[in-house]
């Protein structure tokens, strides 16, 4: 049987202004985006593609329900990664099965924005979740009708995303919501006491979604579940290095990853309130 998630599609970073924040994100990244709109409820977006998923900067950019709503959530818990949108191949049966899995999915919507760069017009269908049903986290599943353009880049961009990391006070809560209910691909159920870690690691889509439970730690298993970070693949770790340097980031020396072959460095502030790491895969 097929999974009814094929990715995640991208995830969402609200920022408190459209124009700083993309501006930000395009230094870092080392692209520009892909798509910007202007919505009717008053949020505007930047939207940043790499090879597996996108990231999409939101913010208030006018007056409307979802601008407000934008600066409530700002204002109550500052900017950072606040959803998930999981792409799926077939709305109606993953709405569907959802249904049947407790989830609480809200009645798929179309929806489509024009982009403010050539004019050109995307549309999808999606539905939300219940947020009791996912630990807190916004959790959407869309399908897109139109794919977002495609760009070269040069070695020291980002590539793709390798691994968006979940903090959960409740590690076996992730692994019905995760792997039972959404349906991701566990690989790794691991205690690592040389960090103080629990971790789960779901495949998706050509990235992996790391669910990490700090061990020794007092917890309150029915609290929320939270995006904590991203990790981003670099063709040439020094190049990005030498390029967010000159950029003005304050970043960390290179290092050896966790992964065997992998070298990795910090982005330590500058990132809206994201943990961000980088990372390079020697060749196999």
């Amino acid at each position: 049987m097929s999974q009814i998630i094929t990715g995640l599609d991208h995830i969402v970073l609200v920022v408190p202004e459209i124009e700083s924040g993309a501006a930000v994100y395009e230094s870092l990244l080392g692209r520009a985006p892909v798509w910007r709109a202007h919505g009717e409820a008053g949020e505007g977006t930047a939207i940043f593609r790499v090879a597996n998923t996108s990231l999409e900067l939101m913010a208030p950019a006018a007056e409307g329900p979802v601008a407000d709503r934008l600066r409530e959530i700002i204002e109550a818990e500052g900017p950072g990664l606040k959803s998930l949108a999981f792409a799926t191949a077939d709305i109606e049966t993953a709405h569907h099965k959802l249904t049947r899995r407790g989830m609480g999915p809200h009645e798929i919507v179309p929806g489509e924005s024009t982009n403010t760069l050539d004019g050109t017009l995307r549309s999808w269908k999606r539905f939300r979740c219940a947020d009791d049903q996912t630990a807190g986290v916004k959790t959407f599943l869309i399908q897109p009708d139109t794919p977002l353009p495609q760009q070269d880049t040069p070695d020291s961009a980002v590539v793709s995303l390798d691994h968006i990391v979940i903090d959960t006070p409740n590690p076996d809560r992730a692994l019905g919501l995760y792997g039972a209910r959404l349906d991701l691909d566990l690989a790794l159920d691991r205690n690592a006491p040389q960090w103080k870690t629990r971790f789960l690691f779901f495949r998706t889509g050509g990235l992996t979604f790391e669910v990490i439970h700090r061990l020794g730690e007092t917890h309150d298993a029915a609290g929320p579940d939270r995006i904590w970070g991203l990790t981003w693949e670099v063709r040439d770790l020094a190049a990005a290095h030498a390029r967010l340097t000159g950029a003005g980031f304050n970043v960390s020396e290179l290092r050896k990853g966790r992964k065997p072959g992998s070298s990795v460095f910090t982005v330590r502030d500058g990132t809206m309130g994201v943990p961000t790491l980088f990372i390079a895969h020697e060749p196999q």
